[in-house]
């Protein structure tokens, strides 16, 4: 192979992993020539509705894993947590690269803290997982639907006179906006969306001469990670716009999984964690899933799907 394809969303952020991407595979493969290719999905195009008003299965991925399966592109780059739980029949995870800070944080240009915020504060967020823990934690404060990229987040903060906005820490970081931070969430506080700070490379399954190239910059413990946290949604049959979360971390051979399901006012958070041999990380996912579902998830679930029909 003289040339790859790589496919990606053309946001500051997506060029920046694909970049990243390619800069990975040409430290392996210093002699292959790497494409990038821009392709704008739905999620980018409609910027004026709340992301769980227009659907949330392969929002921000579906044109670019129709340009794979279209053999358009050898590869995909991804966020983590913008995959559907269940990938397009004929595609895979073919590896994923070493995991960012996977928490979130809080910005705001008035220097408040999550804690020092005062009640009714206004806090931008169009995340339904980051409202719903955000209620539970400080129901005196308010959230309005904040959507765009990370500069134009914070330039709708300020014009706005927002209080604060929540973002995930990997992309704030990954675009030099660190300075600007007011407190990195803790996990105790705000567990983050599956695979957040996770970049995803997805190919063809029947691409063994891709497969082969990507392996190679796989990071393992993510790869582990990753997957328990994906097997624990696919069995909660959750996209990205409900709120649930979850964070696995790996110490030696041992995984530790964390999640939750929160209903939507914040007023009920089912909380559980699961520790096993990190060789069985999707099987601790679904049984992690099971245990949440067997608390009461099932039925937030149940209503917060009533509600968005």
């Amino acid at each position: 192979m003289q040339k790859l394809r790589l496919g990606t969303r053309g946001s500051r952020l997506a060029i920046w992993q694909a970049g990243c991407v390619a800069g990975e595979i040409n430290k392996v493969m210093p002699d292959l020539d790497i494409e990038i290719k821009v392709i704008r999905t739905k999620g980018d195009k409609i910027l004026d509705v709340a992301l769980s008003k227009i659907g949330d299965k392969g929002l921000f991925t579906k044109e670019i894993e129709n340009a794979l399966l279209d053999l358009e592109i050898d590869l995909a780059v991804h966020s983590m947590k913008d995959l559907p739980s269940f990938l397009a029949p004929g595609l895979m995870l073919g590896a994923v690269l070493k995991r960012e800070n996977p928490r979130d944080v809080l910005i705001s240009h008035k220097g408040y803290t999550l804690s020092s915020m005062p009640g009714n504060g206004l806090v931008g967020t169009s995340s339904l997982r980051r409202i719903a823990q955000l209620r539970a934690l400080r129901p005196d404060l308010r959230t309005i639907d904040l959507r765009g990229n990370v500069e134009t987040r914070i330039k709708k903060m300020e014009e706005q006179n927002l209080d604060g906005i929540i973002l995930a820490y990997a992309g704030v970081k990954r675009l030099g906006f660190n300075e600007q931070i007011t407190e990195i969430i803790g996990t105790d506080s705000m567990l983050p969306a599956v695979g957040q700070g996770a970049i995803a490379i997805e190919v063809r399954e029947d691409d063994n001469e891709t497969l082969k190239i990507i392996s190679q910059i796989n990071d393992k413990n993510t790869d582990f990670a990753t997957k328990s946290e994906r097997a624990l949604l696919q069995e909660l049959e959750g996209g990205c716009q409900v709120p649930i979360a979850s964070l696995a971390h790996i110490e030696g051979d041992k995984l530790h999984l964390e999640a939750l399901v929160a209903s939507m006012d914040g007023q009920t958070v089912i909380k559980e964690s699961l520790s096993g041999d990190i060789n069985q990380a999707a099987e601790i996912g679904k049984l992690l899933a099971q245990n949440l579902l067997n608390r009461g998830a099932d039925r937030i679930l149940e209503e917060i799907k009533r509600l968005g029909e």
